[in-house]
């Protein structure tokens, strides 16, 4: 049983405000580019507004996948951060707490999230992925009530086509329409009113188009001559066209939970391209939740900054080393989709190196007397920023002193 001091408190309500504030604010930015695309799809497909936040709910799992490792070390490397710059983390070795004692609740916070993440990546991910393509399945084919677009033909049903001027109340409220029916005998009917509405009957496979003040003709009789009716309403019988269903679950990697997927791997009645594929995702979910433990030490290796300093750099790198790997992990996974390199090799290679990289930056901090994983770059850093401010103060007084022999001139 573990037993939380009073200190390994403190460091927890450090840890989880950055932790899901960092969550938040990546899976928000990570949503908002993929946002813009969705509104433009559903209004080109003539869909509800609404159906945008179902298809961004389905999305969330994938961007949290990615957003949680984030959240986490950014919790931890700001509460070690805060404890450095304040002393507090000098007082703690001064005492002969180690890093290795630090670690425990970060390592708590770890486990917890790696759980977590295993249930989305595993379970989560893959339904809601193939909920989201069934939207985009429903929207393409109208199943959501897709609303008439103004200024274009439309094909209602068998034979039917309808065109709008004017749309108000969400489609509720139609002006100026244009309606060509056909009939099984030949017989055509054109159709102009200046208003209409969509009703419901008792068969949920014909709607009711209710036309108010408008001219029917119907199409040339034996005698060469059209007849025309004036209308002040008149009602129009529309056969839907049938739906088809949308196709099962799992025809994809990316809708295979992680049981299906190792049952594909080991599958002989499948293709070697199909189980390698398989392989190649497996692998990489695996791997997507191992990295959890290997986040307390980068960000504690990461967090305290030289003697004397207050730099940031820790941050910025942390950042840049995840999502190189998560990026490094999605190449792997596309090569040994495609039989480039092997499928196990393609992402534990890549994982072993971030591993060995973490371990050895938390070694210097944690074992070497006066090690600081960080400092050559930010020595690095420092002299870059003072050579570009000196760039910059010479150009200016080249500028001044030009302007100053042009007036003198």
């Amino acid at each position: 049983m573990i037993v939380l001091t009073r200190f390994d408190r403190y460091l927890a309500r450090l840890i989880i405000v950055p932790l899901f504030a960092s969550l938040v604010i990546a899976a928000m930015l990570l949503l908002l580019d993929r946002m813009l695309r969705l509104f433009d799809f559903v209004m080109n497909e003539g869909g509800p507004v609404s159906v945008v936040w179902r298809m961004l709910g389905n999305l969330l799992p994938e961007y949290l996948s990615l957003g949680i490792p984030i959240g986490v070390m950014m919790g931890i490397l700001m509460a070690f951060r805060k404890l450095a710059l304040s002393s507090e983390l000098d007082a703690l070795r001064a005492v002969g707490i180690s890093y290795n004692r630090l670690l425990r609740v970060p390592f708590l916070f770890a486990i917890f999230f790696a759980l977590v993440n295993f249930g989305i990546v595993g379970f989560l991910q893959p339904v809601s992925r193939y909920a989201y393509e069934n939207l985009r399945f429903e929207l393409r084919s109208g199943a959501l009530g897709a609303s008439i677009k103004v200024g274009e033909f439309a094909n209602l049903g068998k034979g039917m086509t309808l065109r709008v001027e004017e749309s108000q109340n969400q489609g509720a409220d139609l002006r100026g329409l244009f309606v060509r029916a056909q009939g099984k005998d030949g017989q055509s009917v054109a159709v102009t009113a200046a208003q209409g509405t969509f009703l419901s009957t008792d068969d949920p496979d014909v709607i009711l188009l209710r036309l108010k003040n408008g001219t029917l003709v119907h199409s040339a009789t034996a005698d060469g001559v059209p007849r025309v009716l004036s209308f002040d309403q008149h009602d129009l019988p529309v056969n839907l066209p049938a739906m088809t269903n949308f196709r099962k679950r799992g025809e994809g990697n990316l809708e295979r939970t992680l049981p299906e997927l190792a049952v594909a791997v080991v599958n002989d009645k499948l293709g070697a391209e199909d189980r390698r594929s398989a392989s190649a995702t497996f692998n990489r979910r695996l791997v997507q939740c191992l990295v959890m433990f290997t986040l307390p030490f980068l960000a504690v290796a990461l967090a305290v900054p030289p003697k004397r300093s207050t730099s940031a750099l820790g941050v910025f790198i942390s950042i840049i080393a995840l999502v190189t790997f998560h990026k490094l992990t999605e190449y792997g996974e596309r090569m040994g989709q495609i039989g480039r390199v092997d499928p196990v090799l393609s992402q534990w290679v890549p994982f072993l190196g971030f591993f060995a990289l973490v371990l050895w930056l938390y070694r210097i901090l944690a074992y070497v007397p006066g090690g600081q994983p960080i400092g050559a770059l930010d020595r690095l850093a420092t002299r870059i920023g003072a050579a570009a401010s000196g760039l910059a103060a010479r150009l200016v007084r080249r500028e001044n002193w030009r302007d100053d022999a042009l007036s003198a001139g």
